[in-house]
């Protein structure tokens, strides 16, 4: 059964304890989402999924956030692949990208799937210590099974998940993974998400056209066994990254909502309305107040920062990495910059923000679209990457 459970409570407490969770209420970025009643109703929400199973708690991030010796960044899934693209080494980086399905004692086989979604796999080492962690799922469970395989990535060797918003281009390949994979992840794997409204049935509002965009099984999460832990706060990933709790809109950046939230559980999916604030059942706009970014601090080099979407804006999403880390120094942005919907003034503010803020590595993905990309290849082209699906980013940290 899935256990739901905040990072900031303390220490191990029993699942019966967790259920009756103080959820503080004196952050004023929280304060609309638990407060005013959302508390009780989180409380309930936690009596019904917890069960009797022993809860797995996400460590908050209280103090210097943990220095990595290596990271590698594999694009499971993203919009478009290259088979025959060269790898190459920069400094700092090697940059491996997949090919296809063919050898010499075999006819061709299968290839990776791209789609529009995105979903990354991490493999960070500190020491003799490893660990594995899945940021994502892509749009299908076709696409994401399929990829995983080919990419020798193991399921049963997964220490995390994270889903940076409620999204289906970013769950729609969850339920089908966890169901192909039932009974080889690990128990109590952890699921981390920023908040309660990331379950909520989503419609697409924008073009091209308008329509169903899908909600959660949460049925699917409980029958896993994950441990499914919202982090409205900054929380550790599998002891080596950190979410960055629910993200702050401090700079320039606008949001433009492309999907609206149908608030209420239907069969046991959906969210509770009771914890979120914004009015009736019917549809609200959607202001991704859920969504996270995922981040490592790489020895000597700088803040990895995983943006997943940036509907609050890349620049946002990582200022607040820097906030939570205390770490200023980025070495590299990966991700979707939710850059495509803008006119090219607004990609070019985007782009000049970046090149303050100073990162080694720039690689666009999924949603950032190709005026982006096209800009920064003109004026920062030793810092823009390239990557595609398959394509595997080695970052190895230096002596400080």
């Amino acid at each position: 059964m899935a256990v739901f459970v905040d990072p900031a409570s303390p220490g191990r407490a029993s699942a019966q304890r967790l259920s009756r969770a103080r959820i503080t209420c004196d952050d004023p970025a929280r304060r609309d989402i638990l407060c005013g009643g959302g508390a009780a109703a989180l409380s309930l929400l936690l009596a019904g999924l917890l069960g009797d199973a022993p809860p797995a708690l996400a460590e908050a991030v209280t103090g210097p956030v943990p220095e990595l010796d290596a990271v590698a960044v594999r694009i499971v899934t993203d919009s478009y692949q290259f088979a025959v693209a060269p790898g190459r080494k920069l400094d700092g980086l090697a940059v491996e990208h997949f090919g296809w399905g063919i050898g010499p004692d075999h006819p061709p086989g299968p290839t990776p799937v791209s789609e529009f979604g995105l979903s990354m796999h991490v493999t960070s080492r500190r020491g003799e210590e490893s660990r594995q962690t899945l940021v994502d799922f892509g749009f299908t469970p076709e696409a994401l099974v399929n990829n995983l395989r080919l990419l020798g990535v193991r399921p049963s060797e997964i220490d995390a998940l994270v889903l940076s918003h409620g999204h289906y281009d970013h769950f729609g390949g969850l339920a089908g993974f966890l169901g192909q994979n039932r009974g080889q992840l690990k128990p109590g794997l952890p699921f981390h998400v920023g908040g309660e409204d990331c379950f909520c049935a989503r419609e697409w509002t924008a073009p091209p056209a308008k329509g169903d965009f899908g909600v959660i099984d949460r049925q699917a999460l409980k029958a896993a066994n994950l441990a499914v832990t919202a982090t409205e706060r900054p929380a550790l990933v599998a002891g080596h990254g950190f979410t960055s709790g629910q993200i702050d809109q401090r700079s320039f950046e606008t949001l433009l909502s492309p999907s609206a939230m149908k608030l209420g559980l239907t069969h046991g999916s959906g969210c509770d309305p009771a914890g979120l604030a914004g009015g009736g059942p019917g549809p609200i706009p959607d202001q991704f107040r859920h969504e996270i970014a995922t981040a490592y601090n790489l020895k000597g080099q700088g803040l990895i920062i995983l943006t997943s979407c940036s509907h609050r804006g890349v620049v946002n999403a990582i200022r607040q990495a820097q906030a939570v880390s205390g770490v200023q120094r980025v070495h590299a942005v990966i991700g979707g910059f939710h850059l495509a919907p803008y006119q090219p003034d607004y990609v070019r503010q985007t782009l000049a923000a970046l090149k303050e803020i100073g990162p080694n590595f720039v690689v666009p993905l999924h949603c950032t679209g190709e005026a982006f990309y096209e800009i920064a290849k003109a004026e920062m082209p030793t810092k823009l990457v390239r990557a595609y699906t398959g394509t595997r980013l080695v970052f190895n940290g230096s002596a400080t």
